[in-house]
């Protein structure tokens, strides 16, 4: 069977990765590259660098990965729908929910493979995590927090912190516990003297009942990366820094020091860091998307998906803006 032709636009910081693992993977061969901008990394490697997304579809490509600034996602990603060919759009899926339902539509009227680069889903140690949530290894699940603070990023202009950063905490929190938001609270902040928030505090609640808590900034002077879930017989915890987790255990030998027994809720139990393989999350994400063009039953953020995320989003931004409670 002859190799998948991929095409990529969007040259940047982030189009340099998606290059490296395209020209790795099995079954793909990338043919066509773009950026009206140039190709500042040399990520080229030899290929025409085009200046449009229609250089990529004259190629004859197969499928395009799209890691262009958000506000431009909408017409590529429209365009390669029109001309059949499937595509990958970096996160977020659009800048607001009309453009993402009109993208996300587009793709589902043709039949077409669309996925969003919510790329922490393919973190190991979330994977895992969800794999043992599914298992009932937790229990009723009762909260999910994530903490994503760290330096801010000067290649980002066109987003603030919630579109950019915090739409990786609404995917991963609805994904891993399977479950949608069905409400917000947020307040933002802006301190850097730019025109977006880079600063947010979420409090969430999903369809299942499970509470969640968001703090996102880009005003830390270290990176953190933490996802906490809380239940019935723990609590799990997911740094996808270092793709570690570890499970902190409800505690079962019986408490006999007075003062401390007086306490009524759980106790310190065993903790256990799990051992586990640890593939790069870009690659893992790149060929659950080559094998969804193939035809192959496999776990994507669809286009929906990232609708969705979307749609949380704009709730966050018009809590924050209103100082009310959003039902998303």
């Amino acid at each position: 069977m002859a190799d998948l032709r991929a095409g990529l636009i969007g040259l940047g910081m982030m189009g340099r990765h998606h290059a490296r693992v395209l020209r790795s993977l099995p079954g793909v061969q990338l043919v066509a590259v773009a950026d009206p901008a140039g190709d500042p990394h040399g990520v080229a490697n030899g290929l025409p660098v085009g200046s449009s997304v229609e250089d990529l579809i004259a190629a004859g490509v197969d499928y395009v990965t799209v890691a262009v600034p958000t506000t431009f996602h909408e017409q590529i990603a429209i365009t390669l729908a029109e001309a059949g060919v499937h595509a990958l759009v970096e996160k977020p899926l659009a800048p607001d929910t009309p453009s993402a339902q009109r993208v996300a539509d587009a793709f589902a009227s043709r039949g077409l493979v669309g996925a969003v680069g919510h790329i922490e889903r393919y973190n190991p140690a979330l994977q895992n995590l969800r794999e043992r949530l599914a298992a009932g290894d937790l229990g009723d699940v009762y909260q999910v927090v994530t903490r994503r603070q760290g330096p801010f990023p000067a290649r980002i202009a066109d987003v603030g912190v919630v579109k950019d950063l915090a739409t990786h905490d609404i995917d991963l929190t609805a994904w891993v516990t399977q479950s949608p938001f069905v409400s917000v609270a947020a307040q933002t902040s802006l301190q850097s003297g730019r025109q977006h928030e880079d600063m947010v505090a979420v409090v969430g609640k999903l369809a299942d009942g499970t509470v969640t808590s968001h703090l996102v900034n880009w005003l830390s002077p270290f990176k953190e990366r933490v996802t906490v879930v809380t239940g019935e017989r723990g609590a799990f915890v997911a740094d996808t820094l270092t793709a570690d987790l570890t499970f902190y255990a409800n505690g079962t030998v019986p408490t006999t020091w007075e003062s401390i027994a007086k306490f009524r809720g759980v106790s310190e139990g065993d903790v256990v860091r799990f051992a586990i393989p640890k593939p790069e999350p870009l690659r893992t994400e790149h060929e659950a998307f080559r094998d969804a063009v193939l035809g192959k039953e496999v776990d994507i953020v669809t286009m929906q998906d990232g609708l969705a995320t979307v749609r949380v989003a704009e709730a966050v931004l018009a809590s924050a803006a209103s100082g009310t409670t959003q039902l998303v």
